[in-house]
């Protein structure tokens, strides 16, 4: 099991850290006490073997908010250890003017300022930190970072020797228009451009994942030439979409009723997607619906 102990200074980022390490598959604790460290993660590694619960992925999230808990930190970590799980500590930090200026626009007190104000806190909130900073395995300082690009270095650090095109997943369905488009589309293609096979007698109940289906659509040139010049601007607009942070895409790939022609062509796509090694789920919303009337 891949173990992330997440933690850094109050408004250096956290909170994108984490929902950028859930997007990619992390099984995230916040705000865990740190005396309850060890026993989670030794409990979570032993049943992840014994049992398989599926959790391959942890990130932890220890910071100033277990201030009066923080002594303990030491063992909790020399446990870990002890069980031989290997874990990395990942350390936001910023500048003390990134940070006072967080917290103004935010309206929202330092957890250690007390009766001390902005700066006091932080001050206070380093010299908590500083032994765990010094123990980090990564550190990094969010200073003028947009949350698109604070999540980028995250995945880097957390994925370093993944393929960048992995952190995305795409979602290719089919629909019917009369059925509705659907409410969670990214990207929407008609195809009711092509022939429709639902006219034609002997093909009507058959669907897009049936040969004759394919044989009747692809026998119009217009269909391929329509498939490669879309593959090509997905193709073309997929590294785009990872570099402003984008982690789902769905694709929605629609005919008249959703049954022949959008699920030919969502097929296609999704197989051309997987081909050029994007993770690609693909379903058929509307397949069954004209045959239940």
């Amino acid at each position: 099991m891949e173990i992330l102990i997440l933690t850094g200074m109050s408004g250096s980022g956290k909170s994108v850290a984490v929902n950028s390490l859930e997007d990619i598959g992390f099984f995230c604790i916040d705000n865990l006490p740190p005396q309850l460290l060890a026993d989670i993660v030794i409990k979570l590694a032993r049943a992840n073997q014994g049992e398989g619960v599926g959790i391959d992925r942890l990130a932890v999230v220890v910071d100033s908010r277990s201030a009066e808990f923080f002594s303990t930190l030491d063992d909790s970590l020399r446990h870990i250890e002890e069980e031989k799980l290997p874990y990395k500590i990942l350390f936001l930090d910023a500048s003390n003017d990134t940070l006072i200026s967080r917290y103004k626009q935010t309206r929202r007190s330092h957890p250690m300022s007390e009766e001390g104000g902005i700066l006091t806190g932080i001050d206070r909130e380093r010299a908590l930190l500083r032994p765990l900073r010094e123990r980090a395995s990564s550190i990094l300082t969010t200073d003028g970072e947009t949350p698109q690009s604070l999540a980028k270095k995250v995945y880097k650090i957390v994925e370093a020797d993944v393929d960048e095109q992995r952190r995305i997943t795409i979602l290719v369905q089919s629909f019917g228009f009369k059925y509705g488009v659907p409410e969670d589309s990214d990207l929407v293609l008609d195809v009711r451009f092509l022939p429709n096979p639902f006219y034609i007698e002997e093909l009507r109940p058959l669907s897009g994942q049936d040969q004759g289906i394919s044989d009747y659509v692809y026998g119009f040139p217009e269909t391929r030439v329509f498939l490669e010049k879309q593959v090509d601007m997905l193709l073309f607009l997929m590294p785009y979409y990872i570099r402003e942070g984008k982690i789902t895409l769905t694709i929605s790939v629609g005919c008249t009723g959703g049954r022949h022609r959008s699920v030919l062509l969502a097929g296609a796509i999704a197989h051309r997607l997987r081909q050029n090694d994007y993770r690609v789920t693909l379903t058929h919303r509307d397949i069954a619906k004209d045959l239940q009337k």
